[in-house]
């Protein structure tokens, strides 16, 4: 049986690497942008956002299948 704990850190690492997608677009969207090359600048703007859409669905994911075992508690 695989401990849930080592799934949320795979899981987790998988939506780091993501981000890090993401990041990279970002980076070559600015150089495009300095090189005045809207269109390819543009393109890389959406593969980010794409790449942080992604990242965000599997933190929700990871985030409610917390709230299904969390129990609120002031301790």
């Amino acid at each position: 049986m695989i401990d849930p704990r080592d799934l949320a850190a795979e899981r987790l690492d998988d939506i780091a690497t993501e981000l890090e997608r993401a990041a990279a677009h970002c980076r070559v969207a600015a150089t495009h942008y300095r090189e005045r090359v809207i269109p390819r600048a543009a393109a890389q703007e959406w593969a980010a956002f794409g790449h942080i859409q992604r990242g965000n669905r599997a933190l929700m994911e990871l985030a409610e299948e917390h709230a299904k075992h969390s129990v609120p508690s002031a301790e």
